[in-house]
């Protein structure tokens, strides 16, 4: 995994979740930070999630890139990111309001999310 995209520490992301409101530096540390959860519990190339303009990763097994764009992609703002990772919204409400853009085989992440806030988490 891509140093950019590793997780958080649990005190970093609990932090960052409750701050209100939150800074541009937390909001990238829990973009980054699920990314890497998913790229954790999902991996492989074969979905690119993109969260303009803080970050990208790769997940999901299937069919192998190695050039341009990936089978599936998915594309959404960084606070529908959150809520995602975080249960604060599911992907029917993210799908059906057009706060995601999902396109492709595998691109559906429901089966994935929510997403681990890290060590400590109960």
């Amino acid at each position: 995994m891509p140093a950019r995209l590793r997780p958080a520490s649990y005190a970093d992301v609990r932090d960052a979740l409750a701050a209100d409101p939150r800074s541009t530096e937390q909001t990238r540390l829990l973009v980054k930070h699920f990314l890497a959860v998913l790229a954790e519990r999902a991996p492989g190339t074969s979905v690119e999630v993109r969260v303009p303009p803080y970050a990208a990763g790769q997940a999901v097994a299937g069919v192998r890139h190695t050039r341009g764009t990936p089978p599936a992609v998915v594309e959404l703002d960084a606070d529908t990111w959150i809520a995602l990772a975080t249960a604060s919204l599911t992907w029917a409400e993210a799908e059906s309001s057009g706060r995601v853009r999902a396109s492709g085989e595998r691109a559906d992440l429901s089966p994935l999310l929510p997403l681990s806030m890290g060590e400590g988490a109960s």
